[in-house]
């Protein structure tokens, strides 16, 4: 059993995560995870907070010369803004400075917050709800992919499909050295173009802007997942932690979509037999790799629908908690368009879920002996 917990507020002093149920023995180096946290990190139409910070993850517990212990897993990633927020985030009560935020964002949790938890200072709320939060969620899916990667050759890649009403053509073969290069992780030059200039767009009008992403997972074996239950269904678990990341409002998986319009005769992947390969398939993966709530051999898409953010340059009419006036909303630094870096999140949580479901299925306290279930797993489909 995989278990995680992520902990601390935007403006604190860090970022903590916690990671346990990894088997002993998984190689893994801070510079891996380092590496999505700088995509993170990225992506046309940020704005000035990822100019303060410089992600880096410390990993401080359970790992010992480059190998997981088999023991709980902690990495820290430290805010270096805490510089500029030690007396309104300190602790303690004496020389306690606090900033207190009232007029609450349309779009933000900062009213429900409030009202759930009984306070006056949205403070208290947009701290732990922002989306510096995800910083925390990439280092995890840093140690999920590791996982994945190790145990049983599975690959977790995104890419963004649109932006505002800008969709991109998406070819059938991706290039991931290319969408990396995109300022906007965008397969379809023109389109991401395009992408550049409605953010341009709506910078200039003191607005923002929300968009679509992708996440696939290659390599991923028949059977993670199962429809014992309602939550072992393993569509249902992509879906709640894809709506899970800030901002996202819809998930589709596979051609979820287009399929409530379509004749079943134009959805239904047709299973085949490969007998070079001796494995069944399908000659199509309009289901995006899930079936019954289980995976069935054929690569995991789901596609993330991403609002735009709740913070404007020119703010929304709204209400302030003490004096229910009507005011401006509060603005916060912010960003203009966070679908890109929204991506690598997305990454992280389809890894994260993946990784649970090929634990419940195989176990292992060590890598040597997941792999070893994987392997005997492969080869009983293979003697079909």
């Amino acid at each position: 059993m995989l278990r995680l917990l992520t902990a601390g507020e935007s403006h604190g002093p860090q970022l903590t995560v916690v990671v346990d149920g990894l088997p002993a023995g998984l190689a893994l180096s801070a510079r891996v995870i380092d590496r999505d946290l700088v995509r993170r990190q990225g992506g046309y139409g940020r704005g000035g907070r990822q100019q303060i910070e410089r992600d880096r993850v410390a990993i401080v517990s359970g790992v010992r010369g480059g190998r997981t212990l088999g023991s709980p897993v902690t990495l820290v990633v430290a805010n270096r803004d805490w510089e500029n927020w030690r007396r309104p985030m300190q602790v303690e009560a004496a020389g306690f400075r606090p900033k207190p935020v009232r007029r609450v964002r349309p779009g933000h949790a900062d009213l429900a917050g409030a009202l759930k938890y009984d306070f006056d200072d949205a403070r208290n709320v947009l701290e732990r709800a922002s989306a510096r939060e995800t910083a925390a969620r990439v280092a995890a899916g840093g140690l999920a992919k590791r996982y994945l990667e190790q145990a049983a050759g599975i690959r977790v890649h995104s890419y963004v499909l649109g932006i505002g009403d800008v969709v991109a053509s998406v070819p059938a073969a991706i290039e991931r050295g290319a969408v990396e290069r995109s300022p906007v992780r965008c397969p379809d030059p023109r389109a991401a173009a395009a992408m550049v200039a409605a953010i341009d767009s709506a910078r200039a009008d003191g607005d923002t802007l929300g968009g679509t992403f992708r996440v696939e997972a290659t390599g991923v074996p028949p059977g993670l997942g199962s429809y014992r239950q309602w939550d072992t269904r393993l569509d249902g678990r992509l879906a709640q932690a894809l709506c899970s990341i800030q901002a996202v409002k819809a998930v589709e998986i596979g051609d979820g979509i287009a399929a409530a319009t379509l004749p079943g005769s134009r959805v239904h992947d047709e299973p085949w037999y490969d007998a070079e390969q001796h494995r069944f398939g399908h000659r199509t993966n309009r289901a995006g790799g899930v079936t019954g709530g289980i995976t069935n051999g054929e690569t995991v898409w789901a596609t993330a629908f991403v609002k735009p953010i709740s913070t404007l340059l020119r703010p929304l009419r709204s209400v302030d908690l003490a004096t229910k006036a009507e005011v401006n909303a509060h603005y916060e630094r912010s960003d203009i368009c966070v679908v890109p870096a929204a991506g690598v999140v997305g990454e992280a949580m389809v890894a994260w879920v993946l990784a649970e479901a090929l634990c419940e299925k195989f176990g292992g306290d060590s890598l040597r002996e997941l792999r070893r279930h994987v392997a005997g797993y492969r080869a009983r489909l293979r003697r079909r």
